[in-house]
Parts: C-alpha cells; structure tokens; sequence
C-alpha cells in the first residue's frame, strides 16, 4: 500500500467570492518528486498555500505526514519556497539563514548544511541583492531546506533560470528524494518539459486535478509523446 506524505480530500477555496478549488482531491507519495503542473492561474499556487497551512478552506481538508496542515508540529517538517523572494534582500545569504534558522529553531550548524546543499559555497558573504537571479532562488531554496524538512512545498523554484541552472536544481530535487531519510517535494511549474524530470504528476486545470500518476503511465494512457500532449488530451477528454 501506497504511503501519502500528502493528503488532500474535498479541498474547497474560495478567495474574493471566487471558487478557486471546487473540490480536489490527490495525493503525494512519500519519497516522490511530485510535480504540480498546469497553466498559470489554475490554482497551483492556492493549492501549495493549503498544503503549507497558510491558506484559509472553506471545506475539506488537508493532510501532511497524517497531521492537518498548518498544526504547530509541522512548523519544522514542512519547508516552502514560494516564487517571490523569501529572502531579505540586503542581508548576506549567511545573515538570511542564521536569521531564518533562529526563528525555526534549528541546529547552529545549518546554515552552512544547506548552503552546501544548493551550491552556494564561496557566496556566504554576498548580498543577496547583489546575486544572479539563480543564485537568489539557490537562497530562497536553502531556507526551505533548514531544519531537514520531511516535505518541500516549491511554487515554480525554476522560473526564469536557463536550463543548466534548471537541471541543477532538478538534480538536487532529487538527490533529496533518494538520501536516506527521504525529502518529499512538490514542485509546481507551468513548464510542460519539466514533467519527465518528476516521479510523479498531478495535472491540474481550473481548479480541479485532471490526472495524478507517473510520467509513463500518463503517456501510455493517453497515447500521446510528451506529457502536452497527454495534458490536451485529458482536457479534450474532461470537456
């Protein structure tokens, strides 16, 4: 039997008396690199946003590691890296970890672990206002990953990076999937070729999830080449 990290039933948002997830359904397996792909303004972000706890439901709900979002246990299980910023723009990167891992209350040591992790060895010092747009989004991901999340939540972590810093984060992506003590990551991009980078998809459209399984079986299903392909078909299939 198949173990969730994620557990989402009936989910309900409704923002500015907009119906933004009419009642979806899905879940992420343990372990797995899930990507959330689907157009820009389909939902993707609302949905990480209720996965993390930081969204107000009006029905349903939502699981992680068996616990309802946004419980105070998660606080240090769950990492999120949203796609503006979520670091202070004229601190060092040092500084934004040492604050960040502070208020989260992990090991002294972090700070240096994840700045390892992501490759920003040698750019402790920098401001982070003064790095590349790659290395601004390395910042933001290694605050996410401070205090050994169980689960990553990251709204497009690749968006406007060129494709040898896109591979590179996908690399890390799954180097954390396969350590040890498995991270379990839900990615979300509009970026149909980032789909054969992932474990596993959920495909969403207008706020409902049209498909949830792995990369192969989706194309088998449908028959299609690539996962755009299968994503046109499953929606001329929904309509």
């Amino acid at each position: 039997m198949m173990n969730f990290a994620v557990d989402i039933r009936g989910l309900r948002v409704v923002r500015g008396g907009q119906t933004v997830l009419p009642d979806l359904s899905a879940q992420v397996p343990s372990g797995s690199v899930t990507g959330l792909l689907g157009p820009s303004g389909c939902g993707k972000t609302t949905l990480l946003r209720a996965v993390v706890g930081v969204q107000k439901i009006a029905g349903g709900e939502v699981r992680v590691l068996g616990m309802a979002a946004g419980s105070a246990v998660l606080r240090d299980r769950i990492g999120y890296m949203t796609q503006a910023p979520s670091v202070y723009s004229d601190l060092s990167v040092m500084e934004n970890l040492r604050y960040f891992a502070a208020v989260l209350g992990a090991p002294r040591a972090d700070p240096e672990r994840v700045v390892d992790a992501v490759g920003l060895v040698g750019k402790e010092d920098a401001r982070v206002d003064r790095l590349s747009g790659g290395q601004r989004a390395r910042v933001s991901l290694a605050a996410a990953l401070l205090g050994a999340p169980r689960v990553l939540v990251l709204d497009e972590p690749t968006v406007g990076l060129d494709p040898v810093l896109r591979a590179e984060l996908w690399e890390l992506f799954h180097r954390l999937a396969r350590a040890e003590d498995p991270v379990t990551l839900l990615v979300s991009s509009h970026v149909m070729d980032e789909a054969s980078r992932c474990t596993r998809l959920l495909l969403m459209r207008e706020g409902r999830v049209l498909a949830s399984d792995t990369p192969r079986a989706l194309l088998e299903q449908t028959g299609a080449d690539d996962i755009e392909g299968a994503f046109l078909a499953l929606v001329g299939a929904s309509a």
